[in-house]
């Protein structure tokens, strides 16, 4: 009899020990043709939004007729217009700010409407303008507050920043410590507002396919949200995590002990 209480107290803690399932999703690529699809992603380009902050510099072949075009240079030529002799300031870019009707204020050129381009677009677009006061000139512009968030089942969530404007979703998940053992890859959520309705769409993305980088949302923009979700194991963990639970997982635990320690006093 000894014997099968013995027994009995040393399998409840092994049953409780081994009932959670082995994890199986855990890897990147699942598939083998990885090479080939990374060989095949394009990146389009940012799309430029409200609330960006673009920083734009005019350069030309003649320095004093670009000075009116840059905000850093144009008290330089108003000084000089007034016959007061200008210091000799080198052009540096200036920040503009894309309103919420979705446009910039340029010095001369005025209000010049941005929102959806591409900075390459926007670039042509500010370039073509002013070849009515410049021969051949030069627009460069840069994105100075790109940021993503990343959410869920990663080591450091929260809003991150990026240096580089071409930030893909392996880069962004990197830049957020990784994912934790209990992540889903198989069903990311990607949260991006549309650019023609202007509403928040998601979009489910798999890790696990290699497919991924042909994907217009494999490459992120500014403000995009990634939420990533607990595997079906943790979710069902949470969810039976009651009191009544707990009682009975301690308690199975406890009375095997139990159990274990009176059958060796009794010998």
């Amino acid at each position: 009899m000894k014997k099968y209480v013995l027994v009995f107290a040393l399998i409840i803690p092994l049953l409780l020990l081994f009932s959670c399932k082995p994890k199986k999703n855990i890897v990147y690529f699942s598939n083998n043709n990885f090479d080939q699809e990374v060989s095949q992603a394009k990146y389009a380009g940012l799309h430029i939004q409200e609330g960006d902050q673009l920083q734009i510099l005019v350069t030309g072949f003649d320095e004093m007729l670009v000075r009116p075009f840059n905000r850093s240079t144009m008290a330089a030529t108003a000084a000089s217009g007034r016959g007061v002799t200008a210091t000799n300031t080198a052009a540096t870019a200036s920040e503009y700010i894309v309103g919420s009707e979705g446009s910039i204020v340029f010095p001369v050129l005025g209000s010049i409407y941005c929102k959806g381009m591409t900075k390459q677009q926007l670039k042509e677009d500010l370039e073509s303008r002013l070849k009515r006061y410049l021969t051949d000139p030069m627009v460069t512009i840069t994105l100075s507050n790109f940021s993503i968030s990343v959410l869920g089942e990663v080591k450091s969530p929260g809003q991150k920043s990026s240096t580089s404007e071409k930030l893909n979703i392996f880069q962004a998940i990197s830049l957020a410590g990784d994912l934790t053992y209990d992540a889903n890859r198989t069903n990311i959520k990607l949260i991006r507002t549309s650019e023609t309705s202007g509403k928040d769409e998601v979009i489910s993305l798999d890790l696990s396919e290699a497919s991924i980088v042909n994907s217009p949302y494999y490459f992120l923009q500014q403000n995009d949200i990634l939420y990533i979700e607990p595997d079906r194991n943790k979710q069902v963990a949470i969810n039976n995590d009651s009191a009544t639970d707990k009682w009975i997982k301690y308690g199975g635990v406890g009375l095997g002990l139990l159990t274990l320690i009176l059958t060796l006093t009794r010998k």
